[in-house]
């Protein structure tokens, strides 16, 4: 009997196009940031993420620091984030490290965000507010971004949780970012694909929330394209996004950090990119980033 033929195999993936492909940045710019921040063990979003504008943004006085650990305790398809295993203890000194480090490096605008941590008592809220208040301590003049996740776990009634992620999201609120960021990533449809663990509405609710506690605050919220999204879906997005007064949108290419991850499905080209940020600008939002290589918080600095 002839043997079965053999499956056929599997196709390396596709080469990336020549407009995702950019140079890193002086290196100079890049070492000094990630000294100083090895010397704290301390961490930010812009290695932990491998984001490719971490050269341009630490030239420009910008950087995202990356609070309460490298580990999140839920499991994206898409984030490069550690996950999988136990989070780590919180260090107390963090809050002190990250102000030490923002002094030192003169940074002008400076963005917080943190892996989820579904683990604590308050989700880490309290920590954004701490954090905050030692980096103004050090550097009053610096202005905080934050990028925080939805806050929402640990509590089985959804009435009740509701609640609580409000009095969470009242936390950071109080402390006065310059901008607060929470982003939806995909579209309703891919959210379970995508985002396990997180919820399309209970985003909204998020950012909604933040414009009932104080509506002088921005908001913020970004998506990831290249996931199976279509055009119609991502403009249904933006336009819940709008419904709930959120302020500025970030558009960029979804990016594969290693075969564990999702695959990307599409990558939308920069006039792609032109027209969606062009409609979004149409919809009301003030600032818009559209392109393939946008991420959370490129330019951020120039926003507010």
């Amino acid at each position: 009997m002839a043997a079965a033929p053999l499956p056929p195999a599997p196709l390396p993936p596709a080469p990336l196009p020549p407009w995702l492909k950019r140079p890193l940045g002086r290196a100079s710019d890049i070492s000094t940031v990630q000294r100083i921040v090895k010397e704290r063990q301390i961490h930010t979003i812009c290695e932990e993420g491998r984001c490719p504008n971490r050269g341009e943004c630490y030239g420009q006085g910008t950087a995202t620091f990356l609070l309460m650990g490298p580990v999140c305790t839920r499991s994206c398809g898409f984030c490069q984030v550690d996950k999988g295993h136990a989070p780590m203890a919180l260090d107390p000194e963090e809050p002190a490290k990250v102000a030490e480090a923002v002094a030192l490096l003169g940074l002008r605008y400076v963005v917080l965000t943190s892996v989820t941590r579904d683990d604590l008592p308050d989700q880490g809220a309290g920590w954004f507010s701490q954090t905050m208040a030692a980096i103004r301590a050090r550097s009053p003049q610096t202005r905080i971004e934050v990028l925080t996740p939805d806050f929402w776990g640990g509590e089985p009634d959804p009435q009740r949780a509701a609640v609580i992620q409000q009095d969470r999201i009242a936390t950071v609120v109080a402390a006065q970012p310059a901008c607060y960021n929470h982003n939806i990533e995909t579209v309703a449809r891919l959210q379970g694909r995508v985002r396990r663990g997180a919820k399309y509405d209970r985003s909204l609710q998020v950012l909604a929330t933040v414009k009932a506690l104080d509506p002088t605050i921005p908001t913020k919220s970004g998506l990831m394209l290249g996931h199976g999204e279509t055009e119609a879906e991502i403009l249904a997005t933006l336009a819940d996004l709008r419904s709930v007064g959120c302020d500025r949108l970030t558009l960029g290419q979804y990016l594969r950090p290693s075969l564990d991850h999702l695959p990307v499905s599409q990558y939308w080209t920069p006039e792609a990119f032109d027209d969606l940020g062009n409609q979004a600008r149409s919809l009301g939002f003030s600032h818009v980033r559209s392109g393939p290589l946008v991420r959370s918080s490129y330019h951020a600095a120039e926003e507010g």
